[in-house]
């Protein structure tokens, strides 16, 4: 049996779909002000929880990123520190030899050599002493105001894994030094050694058999950094994974929030012109009168 339609079902139907046209084109119009697909969740749930996820992403990457600069500024300082020690300790050792000649020396050439290898020495102290921040990059987790005493030059800062930055996330990174493995400590480290062989030119001694001491604190220096130059491989090769899956979530985040501008407006044009139309018919539909109903 078919029901009956009467004129107020022909009414209420037409204003749904008028209400429903009016809804599209607002949407659209939203689209086309704000270039993103929504507004709320509630308007697509999917692409809600989608982009959520991707943003979430995002807060992780971007922390990635501050880490690994924050771990190159750390590994490219300790790298400066110790290129500027292998030259000062080269000089060291090019001024020995000279000393080592002290037949031909007088004991004014001999002082000049002594003076400037305790210059080295003081200048060595202030690399191994060089901070990144106010952080001491010698010094491990310490927060000793310096890593090694200017005096007795003995080791303040502290033995473990030192200062480590999470760059992905399975990997972690060392990018401090330990400063008593490349510059020795107390009576034994190179700053003491160069002291010595001041004091030892002074006093007339023989300085030939330091050679191979200060050969030693040289192969120290530059094993370390070998070691500092493989650590910033690490970060540079973990950098630019990093700044990839960066664009690759960017290109999802877009896909996903934002419209296609000329899609939009096309859209929106086709919906005006849909509601106009539906609006035309709905008052033509709805002209009725009593003398209408009466023919």
């Amino acid at each position: 049996m078919i029901g009956r339609i009467t004129s107020s079902t022909m009414t209420q139907q037409s204003l749904r779909t008028l209400q429903t046209n009016l809804a599209d084109r607002e949407r659209l119009q939203n689209q086309a002000a704000s270039q993103r697909a929504f507004r709320t969740p509630s308007e697509d749930p999917a692409a809600a929880a989608t982009t959520l996820g991707v943003h979430g992403e995002q807060s992780r990457v971007a922390q990635y990123a501050r880490n690994l600069s924050d771990g190159m500024a750390w590994v490219t300082t300790v790298d400066t520190a110790l290129s500027a020690s292998t030259a000062l300790l080269n000089r060291a050792r090019d001024l020995t030899a000279q000393g080592a000649n002290s037949g031909a020396l007088s004991p004014t050439a001999r002082e000049s050599i002594a003076q400037e290898l305790e210059t080295i020495s003081a200048e060595l102290l202030a690399q191994a002493n060089t901070t990144v921040l106010g952080r001491n990059v010698f010094a491990g987790t310490s927060d000793a105001g310096a890593a090694f005493d200017p005096v007795t030059f003995a080791f303040a800062g502290s033995a473990g894994d030192g200062v480590q930055r999470r760059i992905s996330d399975n990997e972690t990174v060392r990018v401090d030094f330990d400063g008593s493995q490349a510059f020795g400590e107390g009576a034994g480290s190179a700053f003491a050694l160069l002291t010595d062989i001041a004091a030892d030119l002074r006093s007339g001694a023989n300085v030939g058999s330091r050679l191979d001491d200060i050969d030693a604190k040289l192969k120290d220096v530059v094993s370390a950094r070998g070691m500092t130059g493989a650590r910033q491989v690490q970060i540079e090769r973990a950098a630019s994974q990093n700044l990839s899956t960066s664009t690759d979530l960017e290109a999802r985040r877009v896909q996903v929030e934002n419209v296609d501008s000329l899609e939009v407006l096309v859209r929106l044009k086709s919906a005006e012109l849909v509601f106009q139309s539906a609006l035309q018919v709905t008052a033509t539909s709805l002209q009725t009168n009593l003398l209408e109903f009466l023919r």
